[in-house]
C-alpha cells in the first residue's frame, strides 16, 4: 500500500461516537495484551477511524493497526455502549482495500484463494487431493526430513505439521440422510464448509452422523458455497455479499427447516448475513428469513430432548471456546452441556477459555509471531488444566490448538478434539 491515502470510511459518525472510550474492552482484548498501546485497542482503533472519517489520511501505521486486530469481537460484549465494533472494522477494510495497490504476489494469492479456490467445492475438494497424494506417497517425509518446508513462506510448515490425515479427494459427504428409525423431527440442510470439509472432513461425517442418530433427516446440498467470513474479513465485501446470496437461495431451494454448521467462525457470518445485506432492497427480507433457520451443531443437539446413547470416557477434558460461537452467536454453555453429559467425563473449565487462542481466520499465516504469542498464553491455562483432551467447536481453533500442543511439548499426552468428534466417538458411530 501507499504510504499515504486519503479517503473517508463512510462509517456512519453515531457508529463512531457510541464509542465512549470507557477502556471496558482494554481487558478483554488479545492484541493489546502483547501490545499495550493505545493504538492495539478496540477504543484506539476506533479513534483512529474517526480521524479518517474527519478528513485525515490512512497511513500505513493506521492500515497495520487495524490489521492486527484479531476481530474475535471481545470488545462488543464488554462494551456497555453496544458499539457494533465487528461491523464497522469490516467496513473500514472494505473502503481501505478498495483504493490499495497491491503487490502483485499479494494480488495473485488473494485472486486465487478468495476467487478461485474458496467459493468452489469440487476445486477445495482437488486441494484435499493434492495433500493427501502428498501424505501417502512418501513425499511428506522427504519434505520434513529435508528440511525444505522451513523454506515455506508464512510460516506454512507449522501449519504442515499439524495437519491431520485428510480423506481421498472422492470422499464426500451423501447429498440425503434418513434416520433408521422415522422422526417427526424436520429436515435440517448440512453446511460442510469450505476449510472443513477439506482439511477435517471426518469432522464432518461425526457431524452428520451425530444428527441422524438424532432422528433428523439431512441433506447437504450440492449448490452450497463458501460463507464469504474470509473474504469479508480481507475487504472483500462485494465477494462476501454475492457469496451469501448463493447460500440463501441453496437453502430457499432445499426446503429444509434449518441449515446446521459445526464451524463457530462460518456459523457467525451465516447469521449475519442479514447486517450484511441489510441495504439490499432485494435480499434483506430473504436474510432475515435465512439467519432465523442456522443453527450450530451444539445448539441443534443441545436443544432435542434426547441423544444418541453415550458410553463411558474415562477421561479429564477441558473447552475451548470459539470466539465467534461465543461472541456473536451468544452459543456458550450448550458445549459445555454436551460434554457434560458424556459418562465418566471429569469436565474441568478451564482459566479463560473465552480468550482467543490466535487463529483467527488467516490471522496466524499473516501475523504469526503476534498469533503465537497469544496461543502460548493460552497453552499455559491448557496445562494447567491437566486435560488429556482439548475440546473446541471451530476448524481455525482445531488447527491453532493442534500447533499449541505440539509447541507445547504435549503431543501423545493431549487430543485436541471437535466437539463433534468427541460426541461421535462417545456414541461408539467412528
Amino acid at each position: 500500500m501507499s504510504q499515504q491515502v486519503s479517503l473517508a470510511l463512510g462509517i456512519s459518525e453515531d457508529d463512531l461516537l457510541n464509542c465512549m472510550q470507557c477502556g471496558f474492552c482494554l481487558s478483554v482484548c488479545p492484541t493489546y495484551k502483547i501490545i499495550p498501546k493505545e493504538t492495539a485497542t478496540p477504543r484506539g482503533r476506533i479513534a483512529l477511524m474517526k480521524a479518517v472519517q474527519d478528513g485525515g489520511l490512512v497511513t500505513k501505521d493506521i492500515t497495520e493497526s487495524l490489521d492486527l486486530c484479531l476481530g474475535c469481537r471481545a470488545c462488543e460484549v464488554a462494551c456497555p455502549s453496544g458499539v457494533q465494533y465487528g461491523t464497522m472494522l469490516e467496513h473500514a477494510k472494505e473502503v481501505i482495500t478498495k483504493k490499495t495497490k497491491f503487490s502483485p504476489p499479494v494480488k495473485a494469492v488473494r485472486w486465487l484463494f478468495l476467487k478461485q479456490l474458496l467459493p468452489y467445492p469440487k476445486r477445495m475438494r482437488w486441494i484435499r487431493g493434492g495433500i493427501r497424494v502428498y501424505q501417502k506417497s512418501g513425499l511428506q517425509k522427504i519434505a520434513r526430513k529435508s528440511g525444505i518446508l522451513k523454506l515455506l513462506p508464512w510460516n506454512m510448515g507449522t501449519f504442515e505439521a499439524a495437519l491431520p490425515e485428510v480423506a481421498p479427494f472422492r470422499a464426500k459427504l451423501p447429498k440425503r440422510v434418513e434416520p433408521k428409525e422415522k422422526t417427526n423431527k424436520p429436515t435440517v440442510a448440512f453446511f460442510s464448509g469450505c476449510i472443513q470439509d477439506t482439511v477435517f472432513y471426518e469432522t464432518n461425517v461425526s457431524t452428520m452422523k451425530l444428527l441422524e442418530a438424532a432422528g433428523f433427516p439431512i441433506v447437504t446440498p450440492d449448490n452450497q458455497t463458501c460463507c464469504g467470513a474470509v473474504h469479508a474479513h480481507a475487504g472483500e465485501v462485494d465477494l462476501a455479499k454475492d457469496l451469501a446470496k448463493k447460500n440463501i437461495e441453496m437453502l430457499e431451494r432445499s426446503g429444509a427447516s434449518y441449515l446446521v454448521n459445526n464451524q463457530g467462525g462460518c456459523g457467525a457470518m451465516l447469521k449475519e448475513y442479514d447486517k450484511l445485506l441489510a441495504d439490499d432492497p432485494v435480499w434483506a427480507e430473504r436474510a432475515k428469513a435465512f439467519v432465523k433457520k442456522v443453527k450450530d451443531i451444539n445448539e441443534i443437539l443441545a436443544e432435542i430432548d434426547e441423544l444418541p446413547k453415550l458410553y463411558p470416557m474415562n477421561v479429564r477434558v477441558t473447552y475451548q471456546d470459539s470466539c465467534h460461537l461465543t461472541n456473536v452467536q451468544k452459543v456458550t454453555l450448550q458445549p459445555r452441556k454436551l460434554i457434560q453429559s458424556i459418562p465418566g467425563i471429569e469436565y474441568v473449565e478451564m482459566v479463560g477459555a473465552g480468550t482467543c487462542c490466535g487463529s483467527a481466520g488467516t490471522y496466524n499465516l499473516v501475523h504469526h509471531d503476534e498469533s503465537m504469542q497469544i496461543l502460548d498464553a493460552k497453552m499455559v491455562n491448557v496445562i494447567n488444566t491437566q486435560a488429556e483432551i482439548v475440546v473446541v467447536a471451530n476448524p481455525g481453533c482445531l488447527m491453532q490448538m493442534r500447533i499449541g500442543v505440539q509447541r507445547a511439548g504435549l503431543e501423545g499426552k493431549v487430543r485436541v478434539m471437535h466437539i463433534a468428534d468427541l460426541l461421535a466417538e462417545a456414541a461408539r458411530l467412528k
